[in-house]
């Protein structure tokens, strides 16, 4: 079973094979593990950005409130959460 690693941590180790691969070159397994944290770092400020514009709401000209989140789903996109 796999430890929780903070994004804080994550985001340490990505550096950390970042200049790896510029001083020596990564091995197979850490061009992997490379490829899996940056994929998660993208995931989760994709999922960050998707949950504030979920929560922005327009006040229209006729002094409703619409919320884009809720717009966004009813428009069937299937991005809203």
């Amino acid at each position: 079973m796999k430890k929780h690693i903070s994004m804080d941590e994550k985001i340490k180790r990505i550096n950390e094979l970042y200049h790896k691969s510029k001083k020596e070159g990564l091995s197979a397994a850490e061009k992997e593990e490379q490829a899996s944290l940056r994929l998660d770092y993208v995931n989760s400020v994709k999922a960050n950005l998707r949950a504030q514009l979920n929560n922005i709401n327009i006040q229209n000209e006729d002094g409703s409130i619409t919320n884009l989140g809720k717009e966004h789903a009813s428009k069937g996109s299937g991005h809203a959460q």
